[in-house]
């Protein structure tokens, strides 16, 4: 099947104002990358109040979802009441019918409601990941992840992670170097490590040891055809390894190997769509010793061995 084209983002009333601006920008005309024929829609057409108070003018109607490819339903302020029934009808025929349907932040409530998250696993935002699961038993919520995509339900958790679900599925359907691009283009990061949990607590301290490791990082990503072991990131942080563990991953959400190993697969996706770079120097530049190394921690991410990924996300001939 074609990746999606038509999108459709359900907004009612007391929408908020942050996933509009979400999915608008990502879904936006880009000269040389996809053309998304994306739209607002609502229960009845005409004058939305945000959770703001700002007023939208919303030209859609709940037809809207009955031919898009994939229909998002945007958190909104009285999340807690659920969506009118026909709102709920059109979810589940968006699905029934094969589109791809997704949620972030309390617009997972939605989804819920619509039967569509039943035996799946899905998040939201942190703080309302238990209210979800109380009213939801039949769904796994797990409140520490940044998105979870189960195939044709995808759900994201609060605010900014809207960002997360809409790249990942840019990178899912189009490849890396169109999340990319338009990541770059928003001046986001391409992927974000770790989870949600790492935004429950207050942030790390920002002394001098956690901006050894940022330099640390950004030294680490220029020189991925590098082994780079756990010792020599430490050295290079001024820390023992122990402490440069625990320090990471307090800042991150994740391991040291966790994150260069999905840097390193990052760059080789990349690398794969946007040059005809035998496989083998692919591997030698992300640093895998072997393209055999590679295609197997390439099938493990992805699904599918390098050579099959370029010949669908590749760009030249």
């Amino acid at each position: 099947m074609p990746p999606f084209v038509t999108v459709a983002a359900y907004a009612p009333p007391g929408v908020g104002m942050l996933a509009v601006g979400v999915v608008s920008e990502v879904f936006d005309a880009r000269p040389g990358l996809p053309a998304f024929d994306f739209a607002l829609c609502t229960d009845q057409p005409g004058r939305v109040v945000t959770d703001l108070g700002v007023p939208l003018a919303v030209e859609h109607g709940l037809d809207r979802l009955a031919d898009a490819d994939l229909v998002l339903a945007l958190p909104w302020a009285d999340f807690r009441t659920p969506p009118p029934p026909p709102v709920l009808r059109a979810l589940s025929a968006a699905y029934a019918r094969g589109a791809l349907v997704g949620a972030h932040c309390v617009g997972t409530f939605a989804l819920a409601a619509a039967g569509l998250l039943a035996g799946r696993r899905a998040t939201t935002h942190w703080r309302f990941a238990g209210l979800l699961a109380g009213r939801h038993p039949d769904v796994t919520v797990e409140a520490d992840a940044l998105y979870i995509d189960e195939g044709r339900v995808l759900t994201g958790a609060g605010a900014a992670a809207g960002f997360d679900l809409c790249l990942h599925l840019l990178r899912r359907e189009y490849g890396a170097a169109t999340a990319n691009a338009v990541a770059r283009d928003l001046v986001l990061p391409p992927h974000r490590d770790g989870g949600q949990a790492q935004y429950v607590a207050a942030p790390v301290p920002e002394d001098c040891q956690d901006e050894r490791l940022g330099e640390v990082l950004a030294w680490a990503r220029e020189h991925l055809d590098q082994p780079l072991p756990v010792a020599e990131l430490a050295r290079r942080a001024l820390m023992s390894r122990r402490s440069f563990a625990r320090r990471f991953t307090a800042a991150t959400g994740t391991t040291p190997h966790a994150w260069l190993r999905g840097l390193r697969l990052s760059r080789a996706e990349e690398l794969l769509e946007t040059t005809d770079l035998p496989v083998e120097e692919v591997a030698r530049r992300v640093g895998y010793g072997s393209a055999s190394v590679l295609r197997d921690q390439f099938v493990r991410r992805r699904g599918v061995p390098p050579r099959s990924y370029r010949r669908s996300f590749g760009r030249t001939p």
